[in-house]
This record gives C-alpha cells, sequence and structure tokens, in this order.
C-alpha cells in the first residue's frame, strides 16, 4: 500500500501528521504517565509481529510490514478511552486489546474509542458536504487471557446492553473475544508466534506466582523463557521493562479479581438480608403458606419482594 494512497484514506491527514497532532494537544504531558504499557502493547508495537498476528486472525499472507501504519490513539486527554493497538491495512481499521478479566462492556468502550479515532481521521474533511466520506472499515478484536473460564471464541454485541430490545438495532457493534488460555485457539497460537509464546509467558507468571514471590515469579518465568527461546529476543531486549510491568500487571489483575469477588460477596450478603427481612414480615403478617411456598418457589419469592419493596 502505497504512504500516499494511505494518507488519502487517514482523510488527508499521515499517521505521522496525527501523531504530531495529539503531541502537542498533550502539552508536554508524558504518555507513560498517562498510560502505562503493557507487555501485549509493548510486544506488538513491532509491526512484524502486529503483522502475523494480523495474518493469524484473518487467514491472509500480508509480507510487508510497511504496508501496516499503526495509529493507536496515546493522549488520554485527547479521547476518552484507551485502547491497546489500533492500525490500518489494506483499508481495514483493525482495533486490538488484551484482557485478564472478562468485560461485557468492551462493545461500548471500542465505540467510544472508534469515534475519537475517526473524529482524527476526518480531522480535514467536510462532513456537511455533497461528497461521501469513505472510512476504513472496522474490526474489533480482543485476546483474552484471565483466569475465569471463557470459551475460545465469543462475539459480544453493543445491542446487549440496549435497554429497550428490537429485531432491529439503528447501532452495532461486535467485538470478537479470543481465549488465548493453554488449551484454547490452539491453531491460532500455533499460526502467531509471538501470541502463543506471550500467552505461555504470562501463564508461567501467574503459575509460579502461586507459589513463590510475584518479583521472583517474574524472574524465573523470563528467566526460562528466554532459555528456551519463548519471546526470548524480546525479553532479552527489554528485561528490566518487562519484569517491571509484568508486576503490574499480575498486581492490577489480582486487585480486579477481589473488586470482583467483593462485589459478589456483598450482593450475595445483600440478597441474604433481603430474603431474611421477606421472611420476617411474612410471619409478622401470619402468612406461613406464602412463606413455605417461597422457599420452594424463586420466581414467587421475587414477587413478594416486588410487593413488600424489598
Amino acid at each position: 500500500m502505497e504512504k500516499k494512497e494511505l494518507s488519502k484514506e487517514l482523510g488527508g491527514m499521515s499517521v505521522k501528521e496525527i501523531s504530531e497532532t495529539q503531541a502537542a494537544e498533550t502539552d508536554g504531558i508524558s504518555v507513560d504517565r498517562i498510560w502505562k504499557s503493557r507487555i501485549f502493547e509493548m510486544l506488538f508495537r513491532d509491526r512484524t509481529q502486529l503483522l502475523q498476528l494480523y495474518n493469524a486472525v484473518n487467514g491472509t499472507d500480508y509480507e510487508n510490514p510497511e504496508e501496516l501504519q499503526i495509529n493507536t490513539l496515546q493522549n488520554a486527554i485527547y479521547m476518552s478511552m484507551h485502547n491497546d493497538i489500533s492500525f490500518l491495512v489494506s483499508s481495514m481499521l483493525n482495533l486490538y486489546e488484551h484482557q485478564s478479566t472478562y468485560n461485557p462492556n468492551l462493545p461500548l468502550r471500542f465505540l467510544m474509542y472508534v469515534s475519537d479515532l475517526y473524529s482524527a481521521l476526518t480531522r480535514d474533511e467536510n462532513l456537511y458536504g455533497s461528497r461521501r466520506i469513505e472510512i476504513p472499515t472496522p474490526e474489533f478484536l480482543v485476546f483474552y487471557n484471565g483466569v475465569e473460564e471463557r470459551p475460545d471464541k465469543q462475539i459480544l454485541k453493543l445491542s446487549n446492553a440496549y435497554k429497550v430490545k428490537k429485531e432491529k438495532v439503528s447501532l452495532e457493534l461486535r467485538v470478537t473475544v479470543y481465549n488465548i488460555n493453554k488449551g484454547h485457539n490452539r491453531k491460532l497460537l500455533r499460526a502467531c508466534r509471538a501470541l502463543g509464546d506471550y500467552a505461555e509467558y504470562t501463564y508461567r507468571v501467574r503459575t509460579y506466582a502461586e507459589k513463590m514471590k510475584l518479583e521472583d515469579a517474574v524472574e524465573r518465568a523470563i528467566a526460562e523463557c528466554i532459555q528456551e527461546g519463548i519471546l526470548a529476543e524480546f525479553l532479552e531486549k527489554n528485561r528490566a521493562e518487562a519484569k517491571k510491568v509484568s508486576i503490574y500487571e499480575y498486581n492490577e489483575e489480582k486487585h480486579m479479581r477481589q473488586v470482583k469477588e467483593e462485589g459478589r460477596e456483598e450482593g450475595r450478603e445483600e440478597g441474604r438480608e433481603r430474603i431474611n427481612r421477606l421472611n420476617q414480615k411474612l410471619l409478622e403478617d401470619g402468612r406461613d403458606e406464602d412463606l413455605r411456598r417461597a422457599i420452594l418457589d424463586m420466581e414467587y419469592q421475587k414477587l413478594l419482594l416486588e410487593e413488600y419493596g424489598l
């Protein structure tokens, strides 16, 4: 793909110009202070690795990394949401993200992000003119490797979040989630060596962290992977930063799991308190038969909770 054509696709702005515009708008604020880099981002900043991932997902055989143009928005002041990697290749706008916790709000997050991205790509276009402005076709992918069991492949839809359910919706956004944990999507992990190695590395960090101090677990995983040729070049080149980021990621993942579990426990406790209040009111009102039925019939119990405003 010619750079001239690519610039035209971006609404007259080159990737470099977009980056420079973002840099000016940050007014000197360091990107690293706004968003902390992650191993996934660090690894797939390399165009060769990213093109291999694109080919593995799409079954294509592009060979020239220069055909791929990374246009990830890095400025948290400019945009409303953060995304790991976005890039253009063959008129496709690809937004990739890694997740270590399941998140049903990904379609909404991607919608906010791609809106910011399209705003940048069409900045110099006349959106009120009679000429149709062509934009790259978007694709939204997530690579999941959290501890919660998830299917090999899952499609999340923006319409699932709509309060009013309609057969035909005016706005839809689909996110494909690939599970890259051990035993899942083997074909994909074999097709993209970097993704397979990344999954193996994070698996080892998580496994060893259950048996030893986190810092020691990360160091052991790095040493083993380098010795066994797993992300060897990447880890040797970025050893100190990879160790620091891996520790941060693990702690963040652990924190998110704890927050989710605390939320579940709070919900269970609140549920128990509601049932206890309902039982007490039924006893006070002499509704013994309703109490017995509510114990066996959950739907009837819900009706009673609504009746008593609980």
